[in-house]
C-alpha cells in the first residue's frame, strides 16, 4: 500500500513534470519560429553587401540547435509524465498514444520532419543539392504541425495566453514568408549557394 505522506510530494513532482513540458513546449514553439522566420530572411539578408554572415545563418543555426535542446527536454518530460503515460513508443509513433492520440501524433509528425532537416543537413555533402533542398523545404510543415499539436495537446492550449503566443507566432512567420516572396525572386541565385555552402565568409 502506497504510503499516503509520500502522495502530496509525488502529486507536487508530477505537477513540476507537468510545467516544465508545457513550458518546454512554449518555447520551442516560440524558438522554432524565430528558427523558420530566420530560415526565410536569410537570402534577403545575404542579398545586402557587407552584411555580417554570422547574423543570418550562424544565429540560423545557434537557434536551432537550443530549439532541439528544448525540445528533448519537452519530449522526455513528457515520456516521464505519468498523467500522460505516453511512453517512449508514442513519442516516436504516430497514433500510439493513448492520451489525446491524433493531437500527440502532429506533435511525432513535427519532430520526424525536424528529425529530417538535421540529418540531411550533416549528410549535405553527400546527397544531391535538389534533394537537400526539397526536404528542407518540406520539413518547414512541422512548424504549423506544432502550432496544431500545441493547441490540441496541452489541457491549455485555447487559454487566452497561449492564443496569443500562437497568433505572435503565427503573425511573425506569415509576415516573414510575406517579406521572403516579395524579395525572393531576384534572389534565387543566392539562395542556391546559401543552400549549397558555396557563399563566402
Amino acid at each position: 500500500m502506497r504510503d499516503p505522506n509520500l502522495e502530496p510530494t509525488n502529486h507536487m513532482s508530477d505537477q513540476i513534470l507537468w510545467f516544465i513540458t508545457r513550458g518546454a513546449g512554449v518555447v520551442t514553439l516560440l524558438l522554432s519560429t524565430a528558427v523558420v522566420c530566420l530560415g526565410l530572411l536569410t537570402v534577403t539578408r545575404f542579398s545586402r553587401p557587407g552584411w555580417p554572415r554570422f547574423l543570418t545563418v550562424e544565429v540560423h543555426r545557434m537557434v536551432s540547435l537550443v530549439t532541439l535542446i528544448f525540445l528533448a527536454i519537452h519530449i522526455l518530460t513528457a515520456v516521464l509524465d505519468p498523467f500522460t503515460n505516453l511512453g517512449l513508443l508514442a513519442a516516436v509513433i504516430p497514433l500510439a498514444s493513448s492520451y489525446r492520440p491524433l493531437a500527440v501524433a502532429l506533435g511525432v509528425l513535427s519532430l520526424h520532419l525536424t528529425l529530417a532537416i538535421i540529418i540531411t543537413s550533416l549528410l549535405r555533402d553527400r546527397i544531391a543539392h535538389r534533394v537537400w533542398r526539397a526536404i528542407h523545404w518540406a520539413a518547414y510543415a512541422s512548424w504549423p504541425l506544432s502550432v496544431w499539436h500545441g493547441l490540441t495537446a496541452g489541457t491549455d492550449g485555447f487559454a487566452p495566453w497561449m492564443l496569443a503566443v500562437d497568433g505572435i507566432c503565427i503573425l511573425a512567420v506569415i509576415t516573414a514568408l510575406a517579406w521572403r516572396w516579395a524579395v525572393g525572386p531576384t534572389l534565387r541565385p543566392s539562395l542556391d549557394s546559401v543552400v549549397a555552402g558555396r557563399t563566402e565568409r
